[in-house]
């Protein structure tokens, strides 16, 4: 075999090998958000006929256990069959769970904030039509130490009328990573922290104390992973020959 086909192929190689490693760390980021759903939704106010507004959230998110950030997208729908009129789609954080921002929304006074709330933003919806959707991309950071709750309301444009309402509903874990990157948690499964003793989780945020704003009915799920860690084997010294 030529030297310079050696060479080609040890260069295949090396760019393989390199793929993967850059490949791998992909698959556990903020944007796997997992099968949308209404999970802790409700109607409130008598919708208009022919008009049934939903939200959607993520069955899943990713939050980094350093920084503490993570996304959300925050979809609503017309499932009706008629327009809804104009609408306004509210993103509001509770405990843990805190909004930093929501594209193309504005911030809500903290005066008018839902009451034990820590944050929000109102999303001009306007008029959707029926059988449409408008999504929302939602940054917002999680005190892993504690529970974390968003809510999405869906009210007329001058909030008279609430239509439909999600939550508050918690983002959680019954089995927290806190040695790995990310930790996942589900849609309305509560947060359990590391208990005393063992490793602490990172703390982000203000982390001033909010009121609690329950969400009845949250089922307890075992959620997310544990990250594995490889420890290197220290090889077996050989012995001299003839000993």
């Amino acid at each position: 075999m030529s030297s310079r086909r050696t060479t080609a192929i040890a260069g295949s190689l090396i760019a393989a090998s390199f793929s993967v490693v850059m490949i791998l760390p992909c698959t556990a980021t903020a944007d796997d958000q997992g099968t949308p759903s209404t999970k802790g939704g409700k109607a409130v106010d008598q919708a208009p006929d022919g008009v049934e507004l939903t939200t959607l959230l993520p069955s899943k998110i990713s939050v980094d256990n350093s920084s503490g950030k993570t996304s959300i997208t925050a979809t609503v729908k017309n499932e009706g069959t008629k327009n809804s009129g104009n609408v306004r789609l509210l993103v509001v954080g509770f405990d843990g769970l805190k909004v930093n921002d929501v594209k193309g929304c504005s911030a809500i006074a903290e005066k008018d904030l839902p009451s034990g709330s820590n944050s929000g933003f109102s999303c001009p919806v306007g008029d959707l039509a029926a059988g449409k959707s408008t999504s929302y991309a939602v940054s917002a950071t999680y005190d892993l130490g504690k529970k974390g709750k968003i809510c999405l309301p869906v009210q007329t444009a001058d909030g008279k009328k609430t239509y439909w309402q999600q939550g508050p509903v918690p983002f959680g874990t019954a089995n927290p990573s806190p040695n790995a990157p990310a930790t996942p948690l589900l849609l309305d499964t509560d947060n359990k922290p590391v208990g005393p003793g063992g490793d602490q989780l990172p703390q982000s945020g203000a982390g001033q104390a909010v009121l609690t704003y329950g969400a009845g009915g949250a089922a307890l799920m075992a959620a997310g992973a544990a990250g594995l860690w490889w420890s290197t084997l220290r090889r077996p010294r050989r012995r001299p020959a003839g000993s």
